[in-house]
């Protein structure tokens, strides 16, 4: 995994001093011994409602990796829901250890006790690494879990929604950047094909779009490169390929000053969250090279439409509905980021903190 990093400064290389640096609220440390459990709660924001963000499970190098990552995806979370217009605030979860050697009913149950003491401050899903099953576990113990199967009254999968979410930005972005939405012909990257990656592969062959796709499991690879027609290349040339769009579906911080001087396409748009190494240095170097970025925490935000929507009643034609949304809002960051002469990742994060900041003000009386 692409190590996501901040630049920290001294005085916020504690654990305070990175909850402060971006104004978090709350993390919360798991540990339980009998299952093996090891698992880090984080809460970013909670003034538009609940902290809702999926668990990550994945065996991070260190606890230094996990907590940073932790950090990053629960701030993301915040403005996800923020943009879309969902009463959430952000948080998230991560798992630290092999999934394929920790998993069990008592581990996700444990889990759930750990999630039900926040007494529904976080509501959690699944995420990379986690399955509807788990979640099912997880639900045993606490009703705070959402993304649970169909016949649980649940959404099921939410991974179809996200990537139809990041396919209608990515017709935005096309047609910002030749005057047409349309992607048939368009030579498209995509790294990293898990569940999201696979059916935006799917969405964009459908069209016409020739697709190169890159991941670690060569076995995915086989597999999608042969049901989509999609052309298999290696993980570490993805990069220089010259093709019109690159699409970041995998972990975050991918895209940092090596690979970004790399790329010679026109457009960046993907599932992947907290796709900038640094947001400031990385969103202006891309800009400066004329490539149209789509804020990743708005063009992946139909995942947890999906899920909201389970909070309120599910109606997957209303997610879609609502996710189909992406389209316009892409088009407005174009537009309010050439008003306001700064990047479109800063022009979308500025849009999702201030209704953050005037909800705030309408909670300030009983």
């Amino acid at each position: 995994m692409a190590q996501a990093t901040e630049n920290l400064t001294a005085a916020d290389s504690t654990i305070f001093g990175q909850l402060s640096k971006f104004d978090h609220e709350q993390m919360v440390f798991c540990n339980d011994n009998a299952t093996g459990l090891k698992a880090i709660i984080c809460i970013h924001n909670t003034v538009l409602g609940p902290g809702l963000g999926g668990t990550r499970f994945y065996n991070y190098a260190n606890e230094t990796d996990a907590i940073t990552d932790v950090l990053r995806l629960a701030r993301g979370m915040s403005f996800k829901s923020s943009i879309a217009g969902l009463n959430l605030g952000g948080a998230k979860a991560v798992i630290m250890g092999d999934p394929n050697k920790l998993k069990s009913e008592a581990f996700f149950r444990k889990f759930g006790r750990f999630i039900e003491n926040l007494n529904g401050k976080y509501i959690t899903a699944e995420d990379v690494g986690t399955t509807i099953k788990d979640m099912e576990y997880i639900k045993m113990e606490t009703d705070s879990v959402v993304g649970l199967s169909e016949n649980r009254g649940g959404g099921g999968d939410p991974s179809p929604v996200t990537a139809f979410g990041v396919y209608m930005g990515m017709k935005a972005s096309a047609k910002e950047t030749w005057g047409s939405d349309s992607l048939s012909g368009k030579r498209i990257a995509v790294q990293g094909i898990g569940k999201v990656g696979e059916h935006l592969v799917s969405y964009l062959t459908k069209e016409g779009a020739k697709v190169y796709i890159a991941d670690v499991n060569q076995e995915s690879l086989a597999r999608v490169s042969k049901e989509h027609k999609a052309e298999i290349v290696a993980k570490d040339s993805i990069y220089g390929l010259d093709v019109d769009i690159f699409a970041p579906c995998a972990m975050g911080a991918v895209l940092n000053t090596e690979n970004i001087n790399q790329l010679k396409v026109s457009i960046i748009c993907g599932a992947a969250n907290n796709q900038l190494a640094d947001e400031v240095t990385h969103g202006q170097l891309i800009s400066s090279k004329n490539i149209n970025y789509a804020p990743d925490f708005l063009v992946n935000s139909g995942g947890i439409i999906n899920v909201y929507s389970e909070l309120v009643g599910y109606n997957r034609e209303i997610a879609y509905a609502q996710t189909e949304n992406i389209y316009q809002q892409t088009l407005e960051i174009y537009r309010k980021a050439k008003e306001d002469k700064t990047t479109t990742h800063q022009a979308a994060l500025t849009i999702a903190q201030k209704r953050i900041h005037d909800y705030a003000k309408v909670k300030s009386t009983y």
